[in-house]
């Protein structure tokens, strides 16, 4: 991506013009590998089972291996882009990315899979950390919401991407477990399509300029002064010297600084980790990990669970879009309300549905008015998560912090939001054969203990400037 020699002849510039929007969606194709890494084992899962005859634990921790990946990832982000620069680490985590789809396309054994699902998970970790920190770090605070949430509609995106192409493997094979190309079979190109954007991301990220307020931490004050005024605009002057008051110039930071009265944390830290951990309790990634086996558990074929899957992770962009439109002016907290409340009632639904369904060889049989009931809670339960707990967490990680210590918080409440999801997708399989109402309802629980997190403990941060958080 060229971009055109900023002038800085002056104090300040409007800034946030088009080139701004271009450099957060470069940013943003971390969050859509994100996605797309993460949901690209939906429609592979019963292939992954049935090809290294899988139990249900053990498929369930090579599925949620990445997850684990995904937290170290997010652990070690922060320090490195404290020391390397962001661009680097979204390069390194374009490198991961692409020897985990090449490893995983080629696994042999399902230990092996987990081994580079685990080493592309890094690569998301990464992403998830350093993609909201260098848009908000780059945006001017009147659109800093809408870029920020360029991140969650670049996740929902990739994850519609990545359903869709799994869609189209297994409809050309006539089966994930069929062949298709060169003697392999349909699954494992679906791990292999990812290569073609992780080139994409490591290529793009080299074009892109590095965050104004890394720039500053390192002296290099001419170059984050161009930086500024082509894509942040105000007052340049102004604006370093408060980004060089709030870094401070004598050391780097570092996870020490994290530290405080509450529980060894400073508060702001724990309602970061909180909201990390509620966004993934709630049940969320259920739907796109899981739910081509789900449907298919109650009497889908493979084919119509996918097209099931993918209409959902539609509805996911379209709610998305809404949130973008409405973030810089609702606000943050009032979403995440809303969100927590319509998850609530559809999360109940469907703990209702599951629960008093009839049990079949096994399995709940929705019957009547309870199959169309079932798919309208779930994808309108998709379309409040998708207008609030998805974006706005991203948005909220990404500006909540100081100067100071945004690095290193975002990386521990990252890696704790992947260590909670790597929770959920681990236990889902043990809750699903216990019963899918008892796993709706325990889901159900966490939407109302979030709803009361955020009405207790999250602050507004609607059009404040980076340096008075």
């Amino acid at each position: 991506m060229s971009r055109p020699d900023p002038d800085v002849s002056g104090a300040s510039s409007a800034g946030g013009s088009g080139a701004t929007v271009l450099v957060a969606m470069v940013a943003a194709l971390g969050g859509f590998l994100f996605g797309y890494d993460t949901a690209v084992i939906n429609g592979a899962v019963a292939a992954v089972r049935d090809t290294f005859h899988a139990s249900p634990g053990v498929l369930g921790f090579a599925v949620a291996a990445a997850l684990l990946g995904s937290a170290l990832g997010a652990w070690f982000a922060g320090p490195l882009a404290g020391r390397m620069g962001r661009i680097r680490v979204m390069v390194i985590a374009a490198v991961l990315f692409l020897v985990s789809a090449l490893g995983s396309g080629f696994s042999f054994a399902i230990w092996d899979l987990a081994v580079w699902r685990f080493i592309g998970g890094m690569g998301v970790g990464a992403a998830s950390v350093i993609a909201p920190a260098y848009i908000a770090e780059i945006s001017p605070a009147r659109i800093r919401g809408r870029l920020g949430s360029l991140q969650q509609l670049a996740i929902v995106t990739g994850i519609f991407m990545a359903l869709l192409v799994d869609f189209g493997l297994v409809a050309a094979a006539g089966g994930a477990t069929r062949e298709l190309w060169f003697g392999l079979a349909a699954w494992r190109w679906m791990f292999l399509s990812l290569m073609v954007p992780a080139l994409a991301y490591g290529i793009l990220a080299l074009q892109i300029p590095e965050s104004p307020r890394y720039l500053v931490a390192c002296s290099r004050l001419t170059e984050a002064r161009e930086v500024l005024v082509q894509y942040v605009g105000g007052d340049v002057d102004a604006k370093i010297v408060e980004i060089r008051r709030t870094l401070g110039t004598d050391r780097r930071s570092r996870l020490g600084d994290l530290r405080g009265p509450r529980l060894g944390l400073l508060p702001i830290v724990w309602v970061g980790i909180l909201l990390s951990v509620f966004q993934q309790f709630v049940g969320i990634n259920v739907i796109f990990y899981y739910s081509s086996v789900l449907w298919q558990a109650v009497g889908f074929s493979e084919e119509d669970s996918l097209v099931i899957t993918v209409i959902t992770s539609v509805t996911n962009i379209v709610t998305t879009l809404i949130a973008i439109a409405t973030i810089d002016r609702i606000g943050r907290k009032p979403l995440l309300l809303i969100g927590s409340a319509g998850m609530t009632i559809t999360l109940g639904t469907l703990a209702f549905a599951f629960g008093t369904a009839p049990v079949v060889h096994g399995k709940p049989v929705l019957e009547g008015v309870m199959s169309p009931l079932a798919l309208i809670a779930a994808n309108v339960y998709v379309v409040f998560f998708g207008l609030s707990w998805g974006p706005v967490v991203w948005v909220l990680l990404g500006e909540m912090f100081n100067n100071r210590i945004r690095a290193q918080a975002l990386a521990v409440a990252a890696a704790a939001q992947w260590l909670a999801n790597f929770a959920v997708s681990t236990t889902f399989p043990v809750l699903q054969q216990i019963g899918l109402g008892f796993a709706y309802g325990l889901y159900t629980l966490f939407a109302v203990l979030s709803f009361l997190f955020v009405a207790r403990a999250v602050p507004e941060t609607k059009g404040r400037e980076l340096e008075s958080m």
